[in-house]
């Protein structure tokens, strides 16, 4: 299918749809098979060596097996006919993408707080975010909130389009494979610190751009929201951008921090023990509810943006294949 139809079909997909709790989503399935993965490849008292041999043996495989399943399954319906060839690639290419999923979970949790029904906005956001949760003051919700937006703009939203504009759903999913597996493994604790360590730093490579795509385009999408400022979301990003632990996710962060003039970042608490992080965009004040508002409103336009900019992505690459041809 021509993938400057597939993206706008899959991306309206997800806008009427969701993620459904009961769609056998693919990501299931590739956690399933990373877990039982992991389980035949560990053995007690491995070496070190071992256990990022082991690891890095996973990750090969339960990617390459994303990409070419994906792959085979397409030609498999385009042999049986068109339609079902294009329906079963637009739904493979809906499942790579999460925006009305996050839209939905940050939406929730602003409305418990909009009640004033603090407890139920911690659980609500815990949902989406891997910090505990059960302390946190509305600030620290908001703050919460806007980091989890700017995160998932780019490794829910933007990256998968990236990917989807450059090789199609196959690379799509490989993606999304490389990003369940650094979620599962690609810990710095103590039991995956060596075998999670080739999936977090494949996450790392795979999110390189897209992160920094991403930090471009809430620059991008501040110009056209009139209480948002592209000049500070420019010149934090271009400061704070490298704070955070992560080589990527501070990019996204401090874009988002810039255009909204809060203070992002900070220390964490994560299964009870506190992990001490760098502010950023320190000279600002500490989030509020309007102001986690509107960074849900940013990240709408940001996938708009993202939307447009992978259709345009695979024109070029489309016309620069059709031009390749003809001179042959």
């Amino acid at each position: 299918m021509n993938r400057c139809f597939l993206i706008p079909a899959a991306w309206l997909l997800d806008q009427l749809v969701g993620d459904p709790e009961m769609f056998p989503h693919p990501v299931r399935l590739i956690g399933f098979a990373a877990a039982r993965g992991e389980a035949a490849l560990r053995r007690p008292s491995q070496s070190e060596l071992s256990e990022l041999i082991s690891g890095g043996t996973l990750c090969v495989a339960v990617v390459a097996a994303s990409y070419y399943a994906t792959r085979r399954l397409i030609r498999a319906a385009n042999r049986l006919s068109p339609t079902v060839g294009n329906t079963v690639e637009v739904l493979l290419a809906w499942t790579c993408l999460a925006a009305r999923n996050l839209e939905q979970e940050a939406t929730s949790v602003v409305e418990a707080l909009d009640s004033g029904e603090l407890p139920l906005a911690r659980l609500r956001l815990a949902r989406i975010v891997g910090r505990d949760t059960t302390h946190l003051d509305t600030h620290e919700i908001c703050r919460a909130l806007i980091e989890t937006l700017a995160e998932s703009a780019s490794d829910g939203i933007l990256a998968p389009l990236f990917y989807m504009a450059l090789g199609g759903v196959p690379l799509a999913m490989a993606y999304k494979a490389v990003n369940t597996l650094d979620s599962m493994i690609g810990h710095a604790d103590h039991r995956y610190f060596y075998f999670g360590k080739a999936a977090a730093r494949l996450d790392d490579a795979a999110n390189y751009l897209p992160a920094r795509l991403t930090a471009a385009a809430f620059v991008a999408a501040s110009v056209v929201h009139k209480d948002s400022d592209p000049l500070t979301a420019w010149q934090t990003w271009r400061r704070d951008g490298d704070k955070h632990k992560s080589p990527n996710a501070g990019h996204p962060e401090s874009a988002m921090a810039g255009a909204l003039r809060v203070r992002l970042g900070g220390d964490n608490t994560y299964a009870g023990e506190l992990i001490p992080a760098a502010h950023i965009g320190p000279e600002f004040p500490r989030p509020s509810l309007p102001k986690a508002k509107r960074a849900i409103r940013l990240v709408s336009t940001v996938t708009l943006m993202g939307i447009a900019g992978a259709v345009l992505l695979s024109a070029c690459a489309q016309l620069r294949k059709a031009q390749g041809r003809r001179n042959d």
